[in-house]
């Protein structure tokens, strides 16, 4: 993924920074529940992958795309406000499950390549908890 973020819309870079966290997180033994989960109406919020680790806890991860880590990065982007929305979808995501999961809040962030370098990936493992 040499050209990650090079000429490309916010939606593509977001598209392509998703493809890149969702392979590196089946790498590592995850599996796919849902991509791109929106609650309905406005307000809501949206998952932007939805994994389960081999243990049953399901993982919803938050991809977060930077091109550099001015202004802290990834990792700063993902305030309160940002948390709560992101707490919302995944009750909304869970209310149909009979039995409630182990769940966690992962952060993916994603730097581009520079130099002919690969790009970077940062996994944050329980970044939060839907307790937050």
């Amino acid at each position: 993924m040499a050209h990650l973020f090079k000429k490309m819309t916010t939606k593509a870079r977001g598209d392509e920074a998703e493809d890149c966290a969702l392979a590196h997180l089946q790498a590592h033994g995850l599996k796919l529940l849902a991509r791109q989960f929106q609650t309905p109406g406005r307000g809501g919020g949206e998952l932007d992958l939805i994994m389960q680790e081999p243990d049953g806890t399901v993982v919803f991860v938050e991809v977060r795309a930077r091109r550099d880590a001015r202004f802290g990065g990834a990792w700063a982007s993902v305030d309160a406000r940002k948390r709560a929305r992101l707490v919302l979808a995944a009750r909304h995501y869970l209310s149909t499950w009979t039995q409630l999961p182990a769940c966690r809040f992962d952060v993916v962030g994603v730097t581009p390549a520079q130099c002919g370098q690969a790009a970077q990936l940062d996994w944050l493992q329980a970044a939060f908890f839907l307790e937050d």
